[in-house]
């Protein structure tokens, strides 16, 4: 349960705190106030990361060096402090974790504050580039599994190493593991990367594989559809069959960093890819019935409910589908934002907790 969330130089917020409610609190405000960056922070401290930009100093106010999210869920302070990459001349870390004033790393800071975020760049989950379904995906298991999170904070490290070793390789100052070097040097480098990304590689597949699983066994009370997962199978005799390749492209063309996943519904008797075929009702139906599916995962494995993060929802679905995301919020913690107190039904706006920018 999140008591209580303080900002400071952040976003636009030099120094702010804002209490929520145990059950729903509604955050109002018009364009640009800063509605979302309260839900970024929020997410932030769930995760460990941001859903808006993958570089950390762009969450720090305009100018600054240093700003600092703290929050209290239950009684667990949880901190994270963003810098700029160098603080008075001195080159910083861009995060550091802190739980109840202790220093963690991200894979033992994540996963203390479980969130579920449906916020209208989520729609675009189906439709938009694979890197998209693949974060959805990472977003999901990082937060209920450590070994998930282990493995794919190693395994992005691999494939860094391993791209700048096929760069070299392009460039004929390193060979690949089947070449006979006279020191054996550019064998052994690629052996040791190689091995991490195999073994990495297929514990992420797995574990996406079985979520994957539960959301096509499981019960479906917005959207009928299957997940289709177009794994990308990572191992050693997938790399070697790639070898020629990878040096030409200077960039690893196997593993999960590849994955993708279809969403298929059956309409008529005739099944169909959503993504090409559905409308754009259709669209955003999968995607509710995904986020549904998303927080019943997390209470199967972790036994708590998933705070609820409902950024500006009002703004991209019709009355219908908002009553459905309102009657997700009934069940466990909600916070959301909206531009007008208007977009929201009376009788449920006053069992709300209101928060005006």
């Amino acid at each position: 349960m999140l008591k209580s969330i303080s900002l400071q130089n952040f976003r636009n917020y030099k120094k702010s705190t804002f209490e929520f409610s145990p059950n729903t609190t509604l955050i109002i405000g018009p364009n640009t106030i800063g509605k979302s960056n309260i839900l970024e922070a929020v997410f932030l401290i769930s995760t460990g990361k941001s859903f808006r930009t993958d570089k950390d100093y762009q969450m720090l106010e305009f100018g600054k060096e240093v700003g600092r999210v703290t929050a209290l869920a239950d009684e667990v302070k949880l901190e994270v402090v963003i810098t700029s990459g160098n603080v008075a001349g001195i080159k910083s870390q861009y995060k550091k974790f802190l739980v109840n004033g202790v220093a963690k790393r991200r894979v033992d800071f994540a996963g203390n504050l479980i969130s579920v975020l449906f916020s209208p760049s989520d729609l675009d989950i189906i439709v938009d580039s694979p890197s998209l379904r693949r974060r959805f995906l990472d977003n999901v298991l990082e937060q209920t599994d450590r070994e998930y999170r282990v493995a794919n904070i190693a395994y992005v490290k691999a494939i860094r190493q391993r791209n700048a070793l096929l760069e070299l390789a392009r460039e004929g100052r390193k060979a690949l593991p089947a070449a006979r070097l006279p020191d054996g040097q550019g064998r052994q480098e690629f052996e040791y990367w190689d091995n991490l990304v195999i073994e990495n590689g297929q514990v992420i597949t797995q574990k996406r594989q079985d979520f994957i699983d539960f959301v096509n066994k499981g019960p479906k009370d917005i959207l009928e559809f299957m997940l289709i997962y177009d794994k990308s199978v990572i191992s050693r005799q997938r790399l070697d069959q790639y070898k020629s390749e990878e040096i030409a492209s200077a960039v690893t063309l196997v593993g999960p960093h590849r994955d993708d996943f279809s969403v298929l519904m059956t309409d008529k008797k005739d099944t169909h890819d959503v993504k090409y075929f559905g409308s754009r009702g259709q669209q955003r139906l999968a995607i509710l019935q995904l986020k549904s599916c998303e927080i019943l995962f997390i209470e199967e494995k972790t036994g708590q409910k998933p705070l609820l993060l409902l950024d500006d929802i009002f703004s991209e679905l019709d009355s219908g589908h908002i009553n459905l995301v309102l009657e997700k919020a009934g069940d466990q913690q909600t916070i959301l934002t909206t531009t007008h107190k208007e977009f929201v039904p009376k009788n449920l706006l006053k069992k709300m907790e209101v928060i005006e920018l």
